[in-house]
This record gives structure tokens, sequence and C-alpha cells, in this order.
């Protein structure tokens, strides 16, 4: 069996899902190439097996035009006509997509293509940007519309974003481009997810929960110097991971506890760019990106409490990468972020209530030591190799109906 994966980037948590996933077929004695867009030098090696989509001027023009004639998926002919070449050339028994938005990918020709092929085809959703007419999330937004159809969008100046608001015409679009593919199966990260998908046009697919996973080796307790290293000694630490900070990640919440919590605690951001840093509190220790994810778990080791605010989400792994170490979570009643959760492991308050969310950090400022062999038993439901086993057993499901067999 050979499969082939295509990403919107090759890293962050998407690129990273589907390298580990493309491990796992191959140790299982199969085939995997991988996919994702151009982007900037980060220093990764990719094997052999990665193919590169299109260059940092076809994306740059695909973005420009996008924004102008707010036709975001619809330009990148070339880059897309090389990939499709690609598929071709490697004749997979599945396709596998992930992220297609970013500017990088004419979807429509990949779907046109998708639809007289002749290939099974399953499609991991990371958000909810396929249902859309524009936007990857509305929960902030409050925003139901894409239930029946979009229009006046409130988020069209936002990622993808474009100067004029085109939504309608896109849900149209993309309605009549991600329906009528046979053999296609959805996967989502979340049971949340899943019930969006079985509200909208996706509901014409068989839907799949396959949970996200992570590598239980790494993530596990371990000791450091990093409260002494960031003189942390005798506070309570509170620790929030993510790769994009902003409104949405929670970003305001933790400026707002930096201001309202007694000396006595501690935040320590992971994942704040040098602009980002620059806007918060003296008091909240940020941390650019770590070079490992040993080093990564070693800061949640160190904390007492991961605090998750986040207000649109789908099935965080930081989530899961702290209770692994032996670390309680907070989180809002967000998306499939409570999913993963327990009352013995953590808690789960009302979507966006941040008194109840700081009454929770009051309420567990000694939780861990109680709560902390929970956590990591809840952890091991979420085993990269179990979870991503699971991803073959499906492709040679999809096989087997689409032989009759």
């Amino acid at each position: 069996m050979t499969v082939f994966e295509i990403n919107a980037v090759p890293y962050g948590s998407t690129g990273r899902i589907m390298f580990q996933i493309a491990d796992t077929v191959r140790g299982m004695g199969s085939m995997a190439y991988t996919s994702a867009s151009y982007t900037k030098p980060r220093g990764e090696h990719f094997p052999d097996t990665h193919y590169r989509i299109g260059g940092a001027i076809g994306k740059t023009q695909h973005i420009l035009l996008a924004r102008l004639t707010r036709r975001h998926g619809c330009f990148s002919h070339f880059a897309t006509y090389r990939l499709i070449s690609k598929i071709k050339q490697v004749q997979p028994d599945v396709i596998h997509l992930h992220n297609i938005h970013g500017w990088y990918l004419n979807w429509r020709m990949l779907f046109g293509y998708l639809k007289t092929a002749g290939i099974p085809v399953v499609w991991t959703l990371h958000d909810c940007w396929s249902f859309t007419g524009h936007c990857p999330y509305f929960m902030a937004a409050r925003c139901e519309r894409w239930k029946n159809g979009c229009f006046d969008c409130p988020l069209h100046r936002q990622y993808p974003g474009c100067f004029l608001d085109d939504s309608k015409k896109q849900y149209a679009l993309k309605k009549a481009c991600f329906t009528g593919v046979p053999n296609l199966t959805v996967v989502t990260p979340s049971q949340w997810l899943a019930d969006l998908v079985k509200q909208s046009y996706m509901s014409c697919y068989p839907t799949v929960v396959i949970h996200n996973g992570i590598d239980l080796s790494k993530f596990k307790p371990v000791k450091s110097d990093f409260r002494e290293k960031h003189n942390l000694e005798n506070k309570t630490v509170l620790l929030g991971v993510a790769f994009d900070w902003s409104p949405r990640k929670g970003i305001d919440d933790f400026k707002r506890l930096a201001g309202e919590l007694p000396e006595e605690y501690a935040i320590v951001l992971v994942g704040v760019s040098d602009a980002a840093a620059k806007e918060l509190p003296g008091r909240i220790v940020s941390i650019a990106c770590t070079q490992s994810q040993e080093e990564l778990a070693e800061i949640y080791s160190a904390a007492d409490l991961f605090v998750n605010p986040t207000l649109e989400d789908n099935f965080p792994t930081v989530n899961l990468e702290a209770l692994a170490c032996g670390t309680p979570v907070i989180t809002y009643q967000t998306g499939g972020s409570p999913e993963s959760l327990t009352e013995s492991c953590g808690k789960v308050v009302l979507y966006g209530d941040y008194e109840a969310l700081k009454g929770a950090i009051f309420e567990m400022k000694e939780a861990k030591a109680s709560m902390s062999r929970a956590c990591m038993e809840r952890a091991q439901l979420y085993g990269r190799d179990d979870a991503y086993s699971r991803y073959v057993a499906l492709y040679d499901q999809v096989l087997r109906a689409g032989s009759g067999s």
C-alpha cells in the first residue's frame, strides 16, 4: 500500500501529524509520501519522500490575487498541476488530505482530479474551513450561517483575509467542489468537529473520529533546572503553550491574569514571537520556541497547572502533552478541548468565563500532587502509535470498500 499525504505546511501541529502518520505507515511495512507548501527555511531536513508544493513567488502571487479577487484557493495553477503530476507518478493507493487552505494550491483543480482519479481519499479536518464560506473557526463570532449558506461574513478580514466579503459565492463554490468525490472518508480529531460535519454539506461522507496522538516516550515527567533558571522557585507556575499566540488562543486572558493574580503565581508562555513578547507584561516569562520535544516536556513537568484559555480549537495536542507530563489542565468549554479531560485530571469551565477560569486556578493551586498520576494514566489513551495505526486500519478499510471485497 502507498499513501500520499497533502498539507499546507511541513511544521506545526498539522505538519507533525502528517509526518507521524507517514512514519507509522512505513513502520507497518507500507510506503508513504508527504507534501506541503513552500515555507521559509526553518532548519528542517525533509526525506526524499517529501514533495514541496510551489515556491515563494507563486505563494506570494496567490496571496495578493486572493485578497484582491476574494478567490482564496483558486490560483497556484502551475503548482497544482505539478502536484497532480507527482501524484500520477507515485500512483498511490490512498490520498490523504489535511489542510488544503493556505494559498498554496488550487483546490478546484485538485478536486476535479480527485473526482475522476478512482483513488480513495481520506480527508482529516483540522478545523472548520472545509464547510464555511471563509473562516476556519466561527465560535468566537457566534456565527451559524455555515449551516445553510454563508453571507455577510463578520470575519472576512481575518485569515484567509480579503478586502471584501465574498463568503456567499465561496460557500457555493466549496460545496460544489468538495461534494461528489467517490470513496471519500472524513476524519475529525474530535467528536465536537464530527458533530459539526454532520450538520454541514460534508455530511454526505462517512465520518470517523481519530484523536490526535503524542509521543509518550518523550512527553513524560522529567526533572530539570527550568524553575531555577527562570527564578520561579516557590512560585505556582501556570503554563500556556501555543504555536501562534493570538486572541483566539487566549493571550488576552493571560495578560489579564498577569495583572490580577497574587505575586505567588508566575505565568510562562511558550511559542511567543519576538513582536508579541514586546507587548506582554513584564511578569510573564515568554519563550520563543523550544529546541526539542524533550525540552518542552521539561517545561510541562516544571509547571503546576497547564492553562488553555483557547476560544477556538479542535483537539489541542498541548492538553495531551501536559497530561503526559503529569500536569493538570484547565480549559474553557471550547470545541474539542475538553474531550481529553476528566474531573480526575483537570477542570473545564464555561466558554469565555474568565472569572470561572481564574477561580479554577485558585481552586487547583495545589492539585498537581494528587492529580499527577491520573493525568499520566489519561494520557496513555492518546499514544501516537495507537492513534496513527488507526489511520492505517482506515486505509485498509477504504481500499477494501473500493475493491468491493
